[in-house]
C-alpha cells in the first residue's frame, strides 16, 4: 500500500506544483489543471491523480482543491475523467481482499437522503441472511445524515476500525460498518468532507467517483444503489437521478461487481424521525418489524436486491419472503445487537432506546390552517437538523447526537389549525429559533389530497428480478 510519505514522494513536496509522470517531464501545476477544468476542457489521467495525490498527502491547499471541484461541479467530467478519478481514489488506500469469505459480499450505499436510516437494517438483516456485508459508510453531506453519525449516536460504538478489525467483526458475525480510515480510500475521505462545506456535492460525477471508490475497496462481489430523487435529494429530477444511478452502474459493472440501482423518491423524509440518535430508534422499531410503512417497504425492497446479487434467491419475491422472516424471527435484531457490541457499542441502547442520548428540550410546531399537508421540503427539513446539531455547517463541526425532528404529519395527511405538524428536539434555544422557522415554512397545508407517487420510481440493472 502506498503512505502519505510515498504520495508525498511522487508530488515532490512542492505547494501547488505536483510532480507527476509525463512524457514531457514537466511539472503538473494545480492552478493549471484547475485552470483547465474551468474552461471546460477534458483532463488527462496524469493531471487528475496528480491533484488528487497532491491534496491528499496535503501539498495541495484547501482553497484550490475546493476550486478544481467547483469548476466541476459547473463543467463536469467526461466518462474518461470520471473512472479516472475514481480509480485513483479507489488506488489512493488499501483495496481489502476478502477472498478468505466463500460466501458472497454485498453492500447497499444511498445517495442521500433526509431520515434515510436502512443502512442500519440492511446489514444486519443481509448478514443474517448469510451474507458478508463489509460497509464502508460517510458522514452526513450538507442536509442529508450520514450512517456513520447515526451509529455514533450508540454511546461506545467505534467507527473507525482498522483493516485487521473489520476483519475480524465481519468474521464473528457477517456484517460490520466503518469509515475511511487512513487505510481506505483516504483520498475520498478528505475530498467528502470538503465537497460537505464548500457547496460542491451535487455533483453526479463527484458523487459516482466518492461511492464506487469506496466500494470497489470493500472488496464486494455486488452493490445495491439508492439513488434519491426529488426535494430532499441531491438529485432533484428523476432524469438527473437516472443518469447518475446509470452512470454508477455502469462503472461498477466495469469494475466486475453486480450492480443495481433503484431510483426512489426523497420529496419527503423518510420514516419520521430525522436526526442521529432518533433515527437509530426508528431502525430498531423496523428491525422489531414495526415503525413507518415507507422505511419497512424500502428495507424489504433493498434487502431483496441484496440477497438476490448475493445468490440466496433466485428471484425478487422469494427474497422478499426471506427478509419477512428474518425479520419476524428476530434474527437481523440479533445480528445488530452482535455488531453493536462487537464495534464497541453499548447493548443497553439497543435493548431500551432510553438510553440513547437524549435532547433537554422539545417544541411544536403547530399549523396555521386546517386542510391536508400537500407538500413538505425535504431539504428544509433536513437544514433545520443541520441548523439544531445534527449535521456540520463547517469542517470542523462536531454533531449533537440527541437533536433532531419527530414528523407528526406526512403528505396527504389531515391536520386541524393549531395541531402539530412535527416535534423539534433541542440543547439551544437560539438554534431552535431558526430551525423552528424554516419548519414552519417547510410544511404547505391545502384542501385536497396530493396524489402520491411510487417510492420505487425505477430499477437499472443487468440482473434479472427473476
Amino acid at each position: 500500500m502506498e503512505t502519505d510519505a510515498d504520495y508525498r514522494s511522487s508530488a515532490g513536496g512542492i505547494s501547488s506544483e505536483v510532480n507527476a509522470a509525463r512524457d514531457t517531464g514537466e511539472p503538473i501545476r494545480a492552478v493549471d489543471v484547475i485552470r483547465k477544468k474551468r474552461d471546460g476542457r477534458e483532463l488527462a489521467r496524469a493531471e487528475i491523480e496528480a491533484l488528487v495525490r497532491g491534496y491528499t498527502c496535503g501539498d495541495i491547499p484547501d482553497y484550490q482543491m475546493s476550486s478544481w471541484l467547483m469548476a466541476v461541479v459547473l463543467r463536469g467530467l467526461s466518462r474518461a475523467e470520471t473512472a479516472a478519478l475514481t480509480d485513483v481514489m479507489l488506488h489512493s488506500g488499501q483495496v481489502l481482499d476478502l477472498s478468505e469469505f466463500a460466501t458472497a459480499k454485498v453492500d447497499k450505499h444511498s445517495t442521500g437522503g433526509v431520515g434515510d436510516k436502512t443502512s442500519l437494517v440492511l446489514a444486519p438483516v443481509a448478514a443474517a441472511g448469510g451474507l458478508i456485508v463489509p460497509m464502508i459508510s460517510g458522514r452526513g453531506l450538507e442536509h442529508t445524515g450520514g450512517t456513520l453519525d447515526k451509529l455514533e449516536a450508540i454511546p461506545g460504538f467505534q467507527v473507525t476500525l482498522s483493516t485487521a478489525r473489520f476483519r475480524e467483526v465481519l468474521r464473528a458475525c457477517g456484517c460490520s460498518v466503518t469509515g475511511q480510515t487512513g487505510e481506505i480510500v483516504p483520498a475520498d475521505k478528505k475530498l467528502y468532507a470538503l465537497r460537505d462545506v464548500t457547496g460542491t456535492v451535487e455533483s453526479p460525477f463527484l458523487i459516482c467517483a466518492s461511492i464506487m471508490s469506496k466500494k470497489a475497496a470493500e472488496g464486494i462481489d455486488g452493490l445495491v444503489l439508492d439513488v434519491k430523487t426529488g426535494s430532499g435529494a441531491f438529485m432533484k429530477t428523476e432524469e438527473d437521478a437516472a443518469f447518475l444511478a446509470e452512470l454508477m452502474v455502469e462503472t461498477g459493472e466495469r469494475m466486475g461487481k453486480k450492480t443495481v440501482a433503484l431510483i426512489t423518491g426523497m420529496d419527503q423524509p423518510l420514516g419520521r424521525r430525522v436526526g442521529n440518535a432518533m433515527e437509530v430508534q426508528e431502525a430498531l422499531e423496523v428491525l422489531h418489524g414495526e415503525g413507518p410503512e415507507d422505511v419497512q417497504a424500502l428495507c424489504e425492497e433493498l434487502a431483496a436486491w441484496m440477497m438476490l446479487l448475493g445468490g440466496r434467491t433466485r428471484g425478487l419475491e422469494e427474497a422478499k419472503q426471506l427478509y419477512r422472516e428474518l425479520i419476524g424471527s428476530g434474527a437481523a435484531l440479533r445480528k445488530f445487537r452482535e455488531m453493536v457490541v462487537l464495534q464497541g457499542g453499548d447493548p443497553a441502547a439497543v435493548d431500551d432506546p432510553a438510553f440513547l442520548p437524549q435532547a433537554r428540550r422539545a417544541a411544536d410546531i403547530t399549523s396555521s390552517r386546517s386542510g391536508r399537508v400537500s407538500a413538505i421540503d425535504c431539504k428544509n427539513v433536513g437544514t433545520a437538523c443541520v441548523i439544531l446539531g445534527g449535521g456540520r455547517e463547517k469542517k470542523e463541526d462536531s454533531v449533537d447526537p440527541a437533536v433532531g425532528i419527530l414528523l407528526h404529519k406526512k403528505v396527504g395527511d389531515s391536520v386541524a389549525a393549531g395541531e402539530s405538524l412535527c416535534t423539534m428536539f433541542y440543547n439551544d434555544e437560539t438554534r431552535a429559533a431558526q430551525a423552528g422557522r424554516l419548519l414552519q415554512l417547510s410544511y404547505t397545508i391545502g384542501d385536497s389530497i396530493p396524489s402520491a407517487g411510487n417510492l420505487v420510481r425505477r430499477v437499472i440493472s443487468k440482473t434479472p428480478a427473476g
